[in-house]
């Protein structure tokens, strides 16, 4: 009987106000995105240290702790199951790039079992360097198998399945509208940022992003009028625009006044759409007299969305790479 293993990738989140400044330090940790000629531990010891405080209070405005782990635990029992009705021997792993379970500690497991494939799965499905990138370069540091038993996914943005998911969150948030103003929903697809300097060496993410904008928009039949924007900027470099809080306003000042924010990189809700769309971007939708701003939920428990990660598991693990 063969043996498999899925490794599902994700960013990981504070899971208690005391984890949140190691967890940032963590992340300023990552060589991949912050590229510091020297001292990178005692910059990330000073950076998480400064910003700590400020990210502890947004974590309290959503509970104390980043849902997104048990989001993504979700998500992997979800598709263990899944995928139990395909393979007899397979076991489906999580592992966090900025928390745990760590990417080493996941290899550490998975040294002890003689697997026959591996698949290796992003919960992002854009590619980008700070992404992907930093987490596969993350478990190359750390596996020390034969890699012949690897395979990769690097992204699914335009996977059908994975287009269906967004879209049936699409039609239960409309339905959450009153009905008379449906008609006038304007939605905005809200991507994580990432800095211009970044796009101009070849990081694929906006073209990936504006592709699934599209899938979408063209599954709907061009339904409602549309937008898409970034967010979570960080830093005085020059980020993809337009920031997701100007369009808002550019948006009000159109008289636009019915809009559905549809978080369009994140597969699970976190920090950036609890807080960053569902409570500050909120106050900017208020102030700028918006009538109805309404947060799209993330794919969270979508059944189809897992059904868009069986079908990718299956194909790379059925593959003779």
């Amino acid at each position: 009987m063969h043996k498999y293993a899925v490794v599902l990738f994700n960013l990981g989140g504070p899971d208690s106000l005391e984890a949140v400044e190691p967890f940032l330090f963590n992340l300023f940790s990552d060589r991949d995105i912050f590229k510091i000629p020297f001292g990178q531990k005692l910059f990330a010891k000073i950076m998480s240290r400064l910003r700590a405080p400020k990210v502890k209070e947004k974590y309290k405005h959503i509970g104390g702790k980043s849902p997104l782990n048990e989001w993504t635990e979700l998500q992997r029992s979800m598709l263990h199951a899944e995928l139990q009705k395909v393979f007899s021997g397979v076991e489906v792993y999580t592992a966090m790039r900025y928390w745990n379970p760590t990417i080493e500690e996941v290899n550490e497991k998975i040294a002890e079992i003689p697997f026959d494939k591996i698949a290796l799965i992003p919960l992002y499905p854009h590619y980008s360097l700070t992404t992907t990138g930093s987490a596969f370069n993350e478990w190359r540091r750390n596996y020390k198998g034969d890699t012949g038993r690897l395979t990769y996914v690097y992204d699914y943005f335009a996977n059908l399945k994975y287009i269906s998911a967004l879209n049936e969150r699409i039609d239960e948030s409309i339905g959450r509208f009153p009905k008379e103003v449906r008609g006038d929903i304007q939605i905005v697809f809200s991507a994580h940022g990432i800095p211009e300097s970044l796009v101009k060496k070849g990081d694929p993410y906006p073209k990936q992003i504006t592709k699934t904008v599209e899938c979408v928009m063209e599954a709907r039949n061009y339904s409602h009028e549309y937008h898409l924007c970034f967010q979570s900027k960080v830093g005085p470099a020059k980020w993809l625009k337009p920031s997701t809080d100007e369009m808002i306003t550019g948006l009000a000042a159109k008289r636009k006044r019915q809009l559905l924010i549809v978080p369009v990189s994140f597969v699970s809700d976190h920090i950036e759409t609890s807080f960053e769309l569902d409570i500050e971007y909120r106050i900017i939708a208020d102030k700028a007299d918006i009538e109805n701003y309404l947060v799209m939920k993330g794919l969270n428990d979508s059944t189809i969305f897992v059904a868009a990660l069986k079908e990718l598991a299956v194909q790379a693990l059925q593959s003779k790479n």
